[in-house]
């Protein structure tokens, strides 16, 4: 089978304002370096900057794809066919799924900065993972794509 262009392609990219927190970051590095002079705390701002945008990148770089046959979340890959129904969640129901409604043995790609998700149903009786939540900005369209590409 020749895997075509993803129906589905999402990044749970960070908020914008994750990225002015990583300059405020360096700011406060910059100003704990001021005391030993102009070049650390010049080296604190950009250094401090650099790593929170790092860590703000690398938390907002995981995707989500259908891709052929699979669907791709994270490092987790799971076939099509091993999946049941796909629920829309909006910010309240996706909230009741992380916190009272969750089951420990699920798989979580969690992004607390996006409000809604899609819950789907694994099928498979050998995996012991009752269902996938997965933070998405797009819940119709993944679970259009997961529709559709699912073998007859």
């Amino acid at each position: 089978m020749q895997l075509s262009a993803a129906p589905y392609e999402e990044r749970l990219t960070a908020p914008r304002t994750w990225w002015l927190i990583s300059f405020l970051v360096g700011v406060s590095m910059a100003l704990i370096l001021l005391p030993f002079g102009t070049l650390p705390m010049l080296g604190g701002l950009a250094g401090g900057t650099a790593v929170a945008a790092v860590a703000a990148s690398s938390y907002g770089s995981v995707r989500i794809r259908v891709v052929g046959d699979s669907l791709i979340a994270g490092e987790a890959k799971i076939p099509l066919a091993a999946l049941g129904e796909a629920e829309v969640l909006d910010a309240e129901e996706a909230r009741a799924w992380r916190t009272y409604k969750a089951d420990p043995r699920a798989f979580l790609l969690l992004r607390a900065y996006i409000p809604t998700a899609l819950r789907v149903e694994v099928t498979d009786p050998q995996d012991p993972t009752p269902y996938l939540y997965l933070s998405t900005r797009e819940p119709e369209r993944l679970a259009e794509a997961l529709r559709t590409g699912k073998p007859e």
